[in-house]
C-alpha cells in the first residue's frame, strides 16, 4: 500500500509573490497530480482565505481533518499557516518565521483573534508580527489550544530560519526559551536535508518535518519536499498526525521525500549579483567577502551546518526517521530536453508521462522501467532510476538562486544509440533495467 503524502508548508494566493491557482481548487487539483493525499491550507490568519476556508471545507467526521465540498479529488486538508516575529535584541534584529497546526476551525478563529493583536492580518498570507518574541508568540498560541503544533519554518535559511546565518540563534533553546518544551519539530527546508541536521546532537529530540514552502500548484513545486505517512484504516485524524509526529512514530512517519539540499537556494555561500558562489571551506578563505565586489557573501545553509555540527558527516542516530532525496520530473526533463520547466517541449514529455501513472510521486518512486520505457525515451527513465537512487549531482544554489541539475553526460541528449549506451554503461540494457526495477 502507497503511503499517504503530506505537504504541510506553502501559500495561497493571498500571499506575495504567489500564483492566483493556489486556491483550494487548485490546491486540490496540483495534489492529485503530484500525489499529495493531505495537504496543509496554509495562511489561516489571513481574513479573505479563513472565510473561504470556512465556506469552502467540510470536516470529515471528528477527525479534525476537512474535504473540499465540492471536491472529487478527495484531497484531505488540515489547518495550518506560517507567521513571521521579529524581535530586537542586544545581537541585533532576530527574525523567524514558524509554522503552526490547528485541530480545528473554531481554535483557528481564536488563534486569529489573538494574532489580530500581534499585527496586520490583512497585510500577507503570512503575517508578520513585529515586536514579538519567540516565546511570547508560543505561550500565547497554546493559552488557545494545547493541541496545536508550532515549530520553525526552513530553520537555516540565512534570513528567517530559527538557525539562520544572518538573524538566527545557536540553539532551539536560544530560539524559544522557557517555550522551548513545546517545540516537538523542525523544518529542515530546501537547502537542508536530515543528514545534514543528524549532525548537530541538539537536533536529536526533534522529528524533521519537510514541506514545499511552495508558492504554485504546479508538480515541480508543490510536494517538492514531503512527508510519508501510514495509518491503519479509521485511524487517520488530525491527533493521530500530530502523536506521530511529536512521538518520532517510525511505524506511522515513514519517511521525508527531500529534494537534494543542493538544490535549494540557499545551500552555498555566494553573492547573486556577481555570480559568485563557493563552499565553506573557500568561504572561510575568502573572509565571508565576495572576490568580484568585494561585499559580504550571504552565508548559506551548509556553512551554519558546519558551524554548529558536533558529528561527522554520515552519523546516523538510531532514531532517526529516514529520507529520499528525489528531484522533480518537469526538472529531470528540462535538462535533457532543454527549454524550462513550464515550457511546451517539457510539459509535452511530462504530461505524457504523467497520464499513464497516477501521480508524479508513483513515476518518481514506485513505477516500473519496464513500465515507465512504454511511455517515455529511455534516456529519461534512466534519468527517473538515477534520481531514485540518489544518484543526480546538483551544482548548488546560493543567494536565492536554484542549484542546477548535472544528468551525466551519456545522457544530455533524450535520443541515445543503444550499443552506445551499452558500451557506457558497461552491461546490457535488459540486466540495467532489472536491477534498477528491484531497486
Amino acid at each position: 500500500m502507497r503511503p499517504l503524502f503530506a505537504d504541510f508548508h506553502f501559500h495561497s494566493k493571498y500571499s506575495r509573490a504567489v500564483s492566483p491557482a493556489m486556491s483550494l481548487e487548485g490546491l486540490s487539483s496540483g495534489a492529485k497530480k503530484k500525489g499529495l493525499g493531505l495537504l496543509g491550507t496554509g495562511d489561516f490568519s489571513h481574513p479573505l482565505w479563513f472565510k473561504e476556508l470556512k465556506g469552502k471545507l467540510t470536516p470529515v467526521g471528528d477527525t479534525g481533518l476537512f474535504r473540499l465540498r465540492t471536491d472529487a479529488n478527495e484531497t484531505l486538508f488540515t489547518l495550518t499557516n506560517e507567521v513571521a516575529t521579529f524581535f530586537s535584541t542586544p545581537q541585533g534584529a532576530k527574525k523567524t518565521h514558524h509554522i503552526i497546526h490547528a485541530p480545528s476551525l473554531e481554535v483557528v478563529e481564536q488563534l486569529n483573534d489573538v494574532y489580530s493583536k500581534m499585527g496586520n492580518l490583512m497585510a500577507d498570507g503570512r503575517p508578520m508580527f513585529a515586536k514579538t518574541s519567540n516565546p511570547e508568540f508560543v505561550e500565547k498560541s497554546f493559552e488557545v489550544s494545547k493541541d496545536i503544533m508550532i515549530y520553525p519554518a526552513h530553520a537555516f535559511t540565512p534570513w528567517f530560519g530559527a538557525f539562520g546565518s544572518n538573524s538566527g540563534y545557536d540553539s532551539l533553546e536560544e530560539a524559544y526559551g522557557d517555550q522551548v518544551k513545546r517545540i516537538k519539530a523542525l523544518e529542515t527546508g530546501m537547502s537542508a536535508d536530515p543528514a545534514m541536521c543528524w549532525r548537530m546532537s541538539q537536533l536529536d529530540k526533534f522529528t524533521l518535518i519537510s514541506n514545499s514552502d511552495s508558492h504554485s500548484n504546479h508538480p515541480w513545486r508543490l510536494g517538492r519536499e514531503c512527508n510519508a505517512f501510514s495509518f491503519a484504516p479509521g485511524e487517520l485524524s488530525y491527533a493521530a498526525i500530530r502523536a506521530a509526529i511529536e512521538q518520532k512514530d517510525r511505524d506511522r512517519f515513514l519517511f521525508t521525500v527531500e529534494t537534494p539540499p543542493a538544490y535549494g537556494k540557499y545551500h552555498w555561500d555566494g553573492h547573486r549579483l556577481c555570480k559568485f558562489s563557493c563552499s565553506p571551506k573557500e568561504s572561510k578563505k575568502l573572509g565571508g567577502k565576495c572576490p568580484v565586489c568585494k561585499q559580504s557573501m550571504t552565508i548559506g545553509v551548509e556553512y551554519r551546518i558546519e558551524e554548529l555540527a558536533d558529528r561527522p558527516e554520515g552519523f546516523v542516530p538510531p532514531e532517526a526517521i529516514p529520507f529520499k532525496a528525489l528531484l522533480p520530473l518537469h526538472e529531470l526533463i528540462t535538462v535533457l530536453l532543454g527549454g524550462t520547466l513550464s515550457g511546451k517541449k517539457v510539459t509535452l514529455a511530462a504530461d505524457k508521462l504523467m497520464a499513464a501513472f497516477p501521480s508524479e510521486l508513483d513515476i518518481l518512486l514506485y513505477a516500473q522501467a519496464t513500465e515507465l520505457i512504454k511511455h517515455t525515451d529511455e534516456a529519461i527513465v534512466e534519468a527517473i532510476l538515477l534520481n531514485r537512487e540518489g544518484k543526480i549531482a546538483v551544482k548548488p544554489g546560493f543567494d536565492g538562486e536554484y542549484g542546477v541539475p548535472q544528468l551525466p553526460d551519456y545522457l544530455k541528449s533524450a535520443k541515445i544509440e543503444r550499443k552506445s549506451r551499452e558500451k557506457k554503461l558497461g552491461t546490457t540494457i535488459p540486466k540495467v533495467q532489472k536491477s534498477l526495477d528491484d531497486f
